[in-house]
C-alpha cells in the first residue's frame, strides 16, 4: 500500500521515468519515510497491469530509450483512496533503539551509557540538520508541505532527545 501510494503520488505530480522516481524517493521522501527505491520497476509493472499507470517509450537524442510512466484516471482514484486511508492509519511509531532497550538488563551499565551518549550526539546532529533544512525550505513558498513534515520530525527528535537524556540520568544514579 505505501509503495503504491508513493508511486502513484509521484506520478500524479506529473509523468516521470523510473530514474526520476527513484531520485525523488532517495533525495526527498527517504528523509522522512522509509520507502524502498531499489525495486520500483516491479511495482510499476504491477500498477501498469492493474491499469493504474501507463508506460510509453521516450528517447532524447541518441540516448537509450526510456519509459515514461503516467498515472491513469483509475490510478488517480486509487491514489485518492490510498491517501485518504493513510491519513487515518495509526501505527505505533517504532524506533530501533527500543530493541536495545528491551535487552538493556543484559548490557554492561557503562557500555549502555556510552552508547546512549553517542546516540544523543547523533540525534543532536539530526536536529541541527532538520533546523537547517527548515530554514532553507522557508524560502520556497511551494514547500509548505515539506515544512510541515520537517516540523513533525523536529518535534519527534526533541522528544527522543529528552527521553535519552532522562534514561542516561536514570542509568547513572547520583552517589
Amino acid at each position: 500500500m505505501l509503495q503504491d501510494l508513493v508511486l502513484l503520488g509521484l506520478l500524479k505530480e506529473g509523468p516521470k521515468h523510473g530514474y526520476e522516481i527513484r531520485k525523488t524517493i532517495d533525495q526527498v521522501l527517504n528523509t522522512f519515510a522509509n520507502v524502498d527505491s531499489k525495486s520500483i520497476y516491479y511495482p510499476l509493472r504491477k500498477l501498469e497491469k492493474k491499469g493504474l499507470v501507463d508506460k510509453k517509450p521516450a528517447r532524447k537524442g541518441k540516448r537509450p530509450e526510456k519509459f515514461i510512466y503516467k498515472i491513469t484516471k483509475e490510478g488517480e482514484k486509487i491514489f485518492e483512496r490510498l491517501l485518504n486511508d493513510n491519513f487515518l492509519t495509526f501505527q505505533r511509531p517504532s524506533f530501533n533503539v527500543d530493541l536495545s532497550l528491551y535487552f538493556l538488563p543484559l548490557v554492561k551499565q557503562g557500555l549502555a551509557q556510552s552508547r546512549l551518549r553517542s546516540r544523543l550526539r547523533g540525534m543532536k546532529r539530526i536536529m541541527r540538520w532538520l533546523k537547517e533544512r527548515k530554514a532553507t525550505l522557508k524560502e520556497n513558498v511551494k514547500s509548505y508541505h515539506l515544512l510541515t513534515i520537517i516540523e513533525h520530525q523536529i518535534r519527534l527528535t526533541k522528544a527522543d532527545i529528552a527521553f535519552t537524556k532522562s534514561l542516561i540520568e536514570t542509568l547513572n544514579p547520583p552517589k
